[in-house]
C-alpha cells in the first residue's frame, strides 16, 4: 500500500491546526506536491469546463447576447481560466467568491501567458473558437504592463469582482445573476453547508436563470499519488475518513446520486446531466466500506459529473 498520499494527508491535517495554515499549505503545494502548477493538463481541463459553461449559456439563454449576462462563480481558486474565457466571449460581468484569497498578480499573469501559448500553438481555438478579437487584444496587452500590473486592473478589464465570503450568506442582492457556475468545488463542501449554499444560489438567480456545476468525485489524493486509484477513499468509514480528511482541502466523498438527492430536496431542476465513470477494475482493487453499500457499482463508478439547471 502506497504511503505517499498518506504522508500528504498527514501533513495537511497537521497544517490545518496551525496559524497561517493557508500560507503553509501554499508552500507545500508549490514546492513539494507541485499541485499549484498550471500545466497543460490542468489548463486544458479548465478550458473544457469554460467551454461547457459557455455552451450551456448559449443553449439556454434564449438567444440573449452574452454581453447582457451577469455571472457568479463559486471557487475563485488560483488561476482565472473560466473568468477569462467568459470575458473573451463578451460576458457582461463576473463575480467570483471564495472562502480565501488565492489569486495573485503572478498567478494571473501565468494564466494569461498560458492562454497566449495555447493560442499560438493553435490549441485554444479547439476549446474557444469564437472569442472576440477586441477582448483578446486587450487581454494580451496586459503582459506589456507587468511593471504596473495589479489584480485591480485585471478585474476592471474583464469586469470581474472577487469576494472573500461565506457562500451561504453572500450579502449580495437577490435576483442579480443570470448564470451561476462552479468548477470542481462542490466536492470540497460538506452536505449541510452545500444545501445552504444552493439555497443562496436560488435566491441570487434571476427568474429564468441558469446554473452549471462541474463536480470531481474522485479521490483527489490519487491526483498526487498514482499508486492509488480514484476510488481509494471509499474504503474508509466516515469515522476513519474524518481522521484523514482536513479543513484545508476537504473531500465530502458524496456520490452523484447524493448530489441529485440534494437537488431534489431543494426542488432544483436537473435540466441536463453528464457523467463520467472510472474503471471497474480500479474499484475492484479496494474493499469498499459498508457505509457505501446502498450504492450500486455503477453509482460508485461515477467520478465526474456536470449538472445544469434551468429555472
Amino acid at each position: 500500500m502506497s504511503v505517499k498520499w498518506k504522508a500528504k494527508a498527514l501533513v495537511q491535517k497537521t497544517i490545518s491546526y496551525f496559524p497561517y495554515k493557508e500560507k503553509m499549505n501554499y508552500l507545500l503545494q508549490k514546492y513539494v506536491t507541485k499541485g499549484l502548477e498550471l500545466n497543460d493538463i490542468h489548463f486544458g481541463y479548465k478550458l473544457q469546463a469554460a467551454a461547457d459553461h459557455i455552451s450551456y449559456l448559449n443553449k439556454y439563454s434564449q438567444n440573449a447576447s452574452l454581453c447582457n449576462i451577469s455571472v457568479l462563480e463559486i471557487g475563485t481558486g488560483w488561476y482565472p481560466v473560466v473568468p477569462i474565457s467568459l470575458y473573451l466571449y463578451g460576458v457582461k460581468s463576473i463575480t467570483s467568491i471564495d472562502i480565501r484569497e488565492w489569486m495573485s498578480e503572478k498567478s494571473i499573469l501565468t494564466c494569461i501567458q498560458k492562454f497566449i501559448q495555447w493560442n499560438d500553438a493553435g490549441k485554444l481555438q479547439e476549446y474557444l473558437p469564437d472569442i472576440q478579437n477586441e477582448k483578446w487584444i486587450q487581454l494580451t496587452e496586459m503582459l506589456n504592463q507587468t511593471d504596473s500590473f495589479s489584480k485591480d486592473e485585471f478585474n476592471l478589464l474583464i469586469g470581474m469582482k472577487t469576494l472573500v465570503c461565506d457562500a451561504r450568506n453572500t450579502g449580495l442582492q437577490s435576483g442579480c445573476f443570470d448564470f451561476i457556475c462552479s468548477n470542481n468545488t462542490f466536492e470540497h463542501i460538506y452536505p449541510d453547508v452545500l444545501k445552504d449554499i444552493l439555497k443562496e444560489f436560488i435566491r441570487l438567480l434571476k427568474v429564468g436563470g441558469l446554473m452549471s456545476h462541474q463536480i470531481d468525485m474522485s479521490d483527489h489524493f490519487a491526483h498526487f499519488d498514482k499508486k492509488i486509484t480514484v476510488f481509494n477513499f471509499l474504503r474508509y468509514s466516515a469515522r476513519k475518513w474524518k481522521c484523514i480528511d482536513n479543513k484545508i482541502q476537504p473531500q465530502n466523498r458524496l456520490r452523484f446520486v447524493s448530489y441529485k438527492q440534494i437537488y431534489a430536496n431543494l426542488s432544483i431542476p436537473v435540466t441536463e446531466e453528464k457523467t463520467w465513470s472510472g474503471q471497474p477494475e480500479d474499484l475492484n482493487l479496494i474493499s469498499v466500506s459498508d457505509e457505501f453499500n446502498s450504492f450500486t457499482s455503477e453509482e460508485l463508478l461515477i467520478t465526474h459529473a456536470h449538472i445544469v439547471s434551468k429555472f
